[in-house]
């Protein structure tokens, strides 16, 4: 499986068919079963109290408890047929204890009974005794203050596991017969939908009930030359988003030079895809790029991607301290870059931060798995490195005392570690439009959506492809082109910005499933930013030669 949305390797259905029916990832159930209430928070509490109780009994200095109920539905469809509807749901509680400055974690699928969560907090505290025989440093947790009985639920308007199966699936077919009729010869598509119930509750006084959704309506189209056997594909533009079944009302979307690139508040997921058709039949004669430098325009449906990879995990404190190296391996910004309050990440406009509170992105929550109140903070300012992305046994090395709320489990089965909040480019400050910006450009690519990347193990050279690819001669959308990828590394790319929309033209992109360590854990995250102008880049010609 790969980190990112590992469907685009395997086909959009075989996600679907992948998730295993076990305790972690859960057994098949009836639609009508996702919309059953779980426990109820008075019920949540006490088994919390008993775990709390339990493992303070037997010695923990720190405890906290995760009851979680996870639900995921997936309808698959290929051209004129279903090919898959996933139903799961999946129960159980993880609890996690400091004992003689070690950690501890012990979870128990269907914990419904006090005795259960205090015998699985009573695991957690022998598991981490045990361990303590071996550290060579206590775990140093960042103080946190307790919030009392809170909760958080995602603001969406229509939730998706109300909607019946057969619209889902209408919905989809429909889809699929405007990309044959405009041109396609092989379409899958694909609705994921996935809802969170987390509670959360430690021994420093919290009680927090959280109510999470996110979607991704995701589509591939193929179009094949029948003289050459050759063929082209293009994949959605929407991103996933930590919204409801809302997200897929009609919405009028943005053209530049009659392109459609923009969804801002709504996705037409039938507009996109007849697009999708028409532009991958006009792939296969589009003209092949030739290779040298070139002034890039890149829409957020692309940059999201790059950012992702060039910025958001070489900034994971984890991987910048050597703890972490699965998935492309460590980071090149070390601390020592950071401690010298001058590294240059970027150019004057670049302004990249973390978010936690952005509504209706993936990683949008009120409390991350610690039990720390979400928030938003720098990481690039004006082009310098000023900080990273840590949790709480982390931030004493960065000589901070409170957590930045961003640690993140995939289920009650699996401990909380440090994950990738939402990274995103800042919006311009002077009015710009992408309009106004091409106009500028004599010689560059306009990318559209993201593609194949590679990246090296320190996370500083990278290659990066894409969707759509448009030529730009003097100010000018001069056609399309193909076999485009771009090659930088991290710092000279971020040093070739020049000009960034203003925030008009701000978009969330995302990764519903970006995976991260070993045993590996999935978690859903978004990136933000306005079409962005970089210049002088290298750029490359993938074509294969025969």
């Amino acid at each position: 499986m790969n980190r990112r949305d590992f469907l685009q390797l395997t086909g959009l259905g075989t996600g679907a068919l992948m998730l295993p029916n076990s305790p972690v990832f859960g057994r098949s159930v009836a639609p009508e079963a996702l919309l059953e209430p779980g426990l109820e928070v008075a019920v949540k509490k006490r088994l919390a109290d008993a775990a709390l109780n339990a493992a303070k009994a037997k010695g923990a200095s720190y405890t906290d408890i995760r009851i979680g109920r996870y639900l995921r539905q997936f309808v698959t469809t290929r051209e004129d047929k279903v090919q898959n509807i996933v139903n799961t749901e999946s129960f159980g509680v993880g609890v996690r204890v400091i004992v003689d400055g070690c950690w501890g974690f012990a979870s128990v699928v269907d914990a419904k009974s006090e005795a259960q969560t205090a015998k699985a907090a009573e695991e957690a505290v022998a598991i981490a005794k045990a361990n303590a025989r071996l550290i060579k440093q206590p775990v140093q947790l960042a103080p946190q203050k307790g919030f009392g009985e809170v909760s958080w639920k995602a603001p969406i308007k229509k939730n998706a596991f109300e909607v019946p199966i057969k619209e889902k699936v209408d919905l989809l077919l429909t889809v699929n017969d405007a990309a044959l009729k405009n041109g396609a010869n092989y379409v899958n598509s694909v609705l994921f939908m996935v809802n969170e119930q987390k509670y959360f509750a430690s021994s420093d006084g919290s009680y927090i009930d959280q109510d999470i959704h996110r979607m991704w309506p995701t589509f591939r189209v193929t179009a094949i030359d029948p003289k050459t056997g050759k063929f082209e594909t293009r994949s959605e533009l929407s991103a996933p988003m930590g919204m409801g079944y809302d997200y897929l009302q009609a919405n009028p979307s943005d053209k530049i030079a009659g392109i459609t690139t923009r969804y801002n508040k709504g996705y037409d997921m039938l507009e996109d895809v007849t697009a999708a058709a028409r532009q991958a039949k006009q792939k296969l004669t589009a003209k092949s790029v030739e290779a040298g430098k070139y002034d890039l325009v890149l829409d957020p449906s692309h940059l999201w991607l790059t950012i992702h990879e060039s910025v958001g995990h070489p900034l994971e404190l984890d991987r910048v301290l050597g703890y972490e190296a699965n998935f492309a391996g460590t980071s090149f910004a070390t601390l020592d870059k950071w401690k010298s309050k001058n590294f240059n990440y970027g150019s004057k406009q670049v302004n990249l931060f973390a978010d936690k509170t952005q509504v209706g992105s993936l990683g949008a929550v009120g409390w991350d798995d610690e039990g720390v109140a979400c928030k938003k903070w720098d990481l690039v300012k004006e082009g310098t490195l000023v900080n990273y992305q840590a949790i709480r046994d982390q931030v004493h090395i960065l000589g901070e005392t409170e957590s930045q709320g961003c640690c993140y489990a995939d289920s009650w089965g699996s401990v909380q570690f440090q994950r990738m909040a939402n990274v995103s480019l800042a919006a311009g400050k002077t009015p710009l439009s992408v309009e106004q910006m091409i106009k500028d450009v004599k010689k560059g690519i306009y990318i559209i959506g993201d593609g194949s990347f590679s990246i090296d193990q320190q996370r500083y050279n990278f290659q990066f492809g894409g969707q759509l690819f448009y030529e730009i001669k003097n100010g000018q959308i001069a056609g399309m082109l193909k076999d485009v990828a771009y090659q930088s590394n991290t710092q000279e790319f971020w040093n070739s910005c020049t000009q960034i929309c203003d925030e008009r033209d701000y978009r969330l992109g995302g990764s519903f499933f970006d995976g991260k360590g070993q045993p590996m854990q999935v978690s859903a995250v978004s990136h933000g930013s306005s079409t962005t102008r970089f210049n002088g880049v290298n750029v490359i010609n993938t074509a294969r030669k025969i």
